[in-house]
This record gives C-alpha cells, structure tokens and sequence, in this order.
C-alpha cells in the first residue's frame, strides 16, 4: 500500500497521528494510506517555515521571479502525468484535470510579475523637505486550506503569490486527493525554491486547528463549505490571524426569451455537470423566464443525454463519478426528494451503474423541472450533477429569486439583449457575473471571490486582491534636513503646509 506523506523542509516525513485511507472515486478501491499530521508535526513545518522565510523575504525579486519562471515551465512539462494523479483521486476527466492546472498556472503567470504588482509608492515633498512612500512587506508563514474538487487550481490561487510576496507557505489539501500537493513540492524543490518555503501537511480537522491556532502562523486562506468557511474565520480571528475564508455557492443562470438556446444549453450543461458538478462555479441552477421555458428544458435535456459517464482515464469518458459514496447518496437523496415534492424529472441519472465499475460513485446526469425554492435541491449546495430549473415570468422575478439566496459567489445570464444584461449585471448581488458565460471565473490579473456566505473576509483570491492579504502595508515619512538647518520643536500638531 502506497503511503502518502507530508513535505517538510525539503524532504518526505512520516506523520506521527492515523493513517486516512485514499480511494479511487471509479472503484471504491483504497488505493492509498494517508499519513495525518498531529501538533508535532505541525510544529516542525513552521518552525522550518518561520527560518526559511527570513531569508526568503531577503531574497531579491529577481530571484524570486527566477525561480518562479522556472516553476511556470515545469508545471507545463509535467502537466500530463500531475492530470493523471488527479484523475486517479480525483475521479474527474484527464482532460478536466489538465483544464485545472492551466487555469492554476495563470496566477503562476501573474505570479512572475511580482516585481510589477507588489510596487509601493512614492510622493516627494508632502511637506517641505519631507518625502512619504510605501512599501508592503509579507506577512511571514502563511496556510492554505484547500477542497477536493480543484487539488492544484485552488492551491494555485495562494501559493505562488504568497512566496512571490515573501512569505513561506504551508498547505493543508483535502485528504480525499493529496498526491498533487506533493508533487506540486517536488517541483517546486526543483525549481530551486529553498527548502521550508514551500511546505505540505496532510489531515483533517485536528490539523485545521491545529494551523489556526499555531501562534506562528500569520494569515490563512480557505476555500469550501460555508459552514466550515465560517468556522475558519471565526477560529482565526480569534487567534490573531488575518483570514480569507471563501464559502460555498449556488450559482444561478440566468436565461431570458431571447437567447439562443441550443448555445444556452450546451453552456450550462457544462457549468452543470462537468467535473459531475463539483466546482464551486458550477451551475446547479438554470432560471427560465417567460417564454424561454420549453424550449431550453428541451435542449438541456437533448445535452444531458449525450454525456458518457464513466472513469476519467478513459478519454471516451465525459464526467466521471463524485468524490465518495456519502456524496452519491447526497446526490441522490436530494434528487429524490425533490421529485417527491412535485419536481418533473426530464433526465433522470440516480440509477446509473457503469460496467466494471459497479463500485464506483456514479451518478448520472439529472435535470429537474418546475423545481420551486422550497426544496432542499434547489436550497443547498448539492455539489453534483443534478441540474434543477426554475420559472419565473420576468427578469425582475429572476433577480429577486438569485438575490434571495443565502450565497452570492457566481451568476449568468445568457441573453442577446444588451440592455437586459446591463442590468442582471448590476442588479445582482454577486461577486462574479458571466453574460452568456457561464462559469465567470476571472482570469488571475482579476480576483476571485463572492458576496454574502460565499466570502469571509476583506479580500477575493488570487490577483491583485491575493498581493493585498498576503503583505502589509507599511508607510514611511522621511526627512533629511541640511545640517546648517534651524528647526525648533513646536508643540502643535505638525501640518504639511509648514
């Protein structure tokens, strides 16, 4: 049985607490032991953090940068194998998981530039003979917590802008898919990052707290459900760190009478069921409005259909299982009981099993109609592939209906109207708004991040915003008077018109 271990300082260490199984999504099979960390081993990786960032923040930007260019290039050639480790834990396509390290490897990009978008500021002579500036300075060790759903695109978001900023980073993935964590270390290690700067401890909740409450930690990011997004935060603050928490979603599309449907189906059947619906940008939720109803039903159900379900390293394979067993159930429960309230099944994918993979944690693609707010399946955050649609007569039912939910992270409309457009995205109370897109995920020289219980904190991910809540500001008043100089103290208040 192959033993996941975590990376400290440069180098493989056994953890001291249980081993946590690893499955394979596509069998159930255990496929790996999980080594978890307890406080001791906590201890050691920022011990080794809190030495090796001294010398890091030292370290010149062009160096920095160095060695992040050279990071960015072994992302690239080792992209196909870091996809098949994915895969394997994962569950989801080969073909996804390398969309997700692309899309991980933009902030690497925005990351190379950290010489441009760390600058401070300068103003000569705010006051006679008195120069101010500004400078930002990292924070010192910082964590990660990451989700399942995007092993290396998530972490991607936080650590290569925390190390570009000159800080230390210790990450603390999903123990339901580790291995890319590790290997994302190894190549960091041979990038020629030093030893401690980049470090990987494995567990659950015993070594969350553990990180939240370490003294020697400075800041924490997260990303997952909004209950434990909440507890993040909460646990943090209370332990002086500075915090971005970001929580769950139920993402809504929006799609008006004059759209194209053929074009809005295929867009949010991908939102829907791609990687089986676990991303927190997903699409669980299509709003029709008026007219749009019957026909777009009918084209999501014509895209459903033609999804090939089955284990993601088979390239005939469309969308693979959901990460575990208690998530089928999840899926399928929350099917179940909306159509028992009156929602119409269109697809109806709970029964699904896969040849040699009767196992597996298989759902089908599942389209619910006529589904109203009330149910359980339209309420919470399913993280499956179960699609439910919802009518309203007009596009202010529609936006009442997305801003009445609890989460505020993504929304789309698909529309040929530019005015209705307009204003879906300013009236909406989200963070991130697709017209006729619909996964709005920016790209990294923007920030991610959503509104209400889908953030906890000031600051979004990765971009600018990531630059923001991984240093800290510091400002600088100086003034260098010629030695000949008469200057008497004044006990009033000093002006800068003086």
């Amino acid at each position: 049985m192959r033993t996941i271990k975590h990376w400290i300082d440069g180098t493989e260490v056994d953890g001291a607490g249980p081993f946590t199984p690893v499955h394979d999504p596509a069998t159930g099979a255990v496929i790996a032991e999980l080594a978890t960390a307890d406080q001791g081993v906590v201890d050691a990786a920022v011990a080794a953090a809190r030495t090796a960032q001294r010398a890091w923040a030292a370290t010149s930007l062009a160096r920095r940068t160095e060695i992040l260019f050279r990071m960015r290039e072994l992302v690239v050639a080792n992209t196909d194998e870091l996809a098949r480790v994915i895969s394997a834990e994962h569950g989801k396509t080969v073909d996804d998981a390398i969309g997700e390290i692309g899309r991980g490897r933009e902030t690497l990009d925005f990351a190379c530039g950290i010489n441009q978008a760390n600058k401070g500021e300068f103003s000569a002579d705010a006051s006679t003979g008195v120069d101010v500036h500004s400078l930002r300075q990292p924070v010192g060790v910082v964590a990660g917590i990451t989700p399942f759903n995007f092993p290396v695109m998530v972490p991607m978001w936080m650590h290569p802008v925390a190390i570009g900023c000159g800080n230390a980073f210790i990450l603390k993935p999903s123990e339901r898919d580790p291995s890319a964590a590790n290997f994302v270390a190894r190549l960091y290690a041979e990038a020629g990052l030093p030893d401690g700067v980049f470090q990987v401890v494995h567990g659950g909740k015993d070594t969350v707290d553990a990180l939240l409450a370490h003294p020697g930690v400075g800041a924490v990011s997260f990303v997952g459900s909004t209950p434990i997004a909440r507890y993040v935060q909460q646990v943090g603050i209370a332990n002086g760190k500075r915090v971005q928490a970001l929580g769950g979603a139920n993402n809504h599309a929006v799609v008006m009478p004059d759209a194209d449907f053929e074009f809005a189906a295929a867009q949010i059947s991908s939102g829907a069921f791609g990687s089986a619906g676990q991303r927190c940008m997903a699409v669980p939720v299509a709003v029709a409005v008026g007219g749009a109803a019957e026909p777009l039903v009918a084209a999501l159900k014509a895209e459903a259909e033609k999804i090939t379900v089955g284990p993601g390293s088979d390239p005939a394979t469309d969308m693979g299982p959901v990460i575990t067993a208690q998530a089928r159930e999840r899926v399928i429960r929350s099917a179940t009981d909306a159509i028992e309230a009156g929602a119409g099944v269109v697809v109806d994918g709970r029964d699904l099993t896969v040849r040699g993979h009767e196992n597996g944690y298989f759902v089908g693609p599942t389209l619910l109609d006529n589904v109203t707010p009330e149910m359980s399946a339209y309420r919470d955050e399913i993280f499956g592939p179960l699609l439910t649609v919802l009518r309203v007569a007009d596009l202010d039912e529609a936006l009442e209906l997305v801003n009445s939910s609890p989460f505020g992270n993504g929304s789309a409309i698909f529309t040929n109207s530019g005015e209705a457009a307009r204003r879906y995205s300013h009236g909406v109370e989200a963070g991130m708004v697709g017209v006729n897109v619909p996964i709005p995920t920016p790209v990294a020289y923007y920030s991610f991040g959503g509104w209400k219980d889908s953030l906890f904190g000031d600051h979004h991910a990765h971009g600018p915003e990531a630059v923001r809540f991984y240093t800290r500001n510091k400002v600088i008043t100086t003034r260098w008077p010629h030695r000949d100089s008469q200057v008497e103290a004044s006990m009033s208040f000093p002006s800068t018109t003086d």
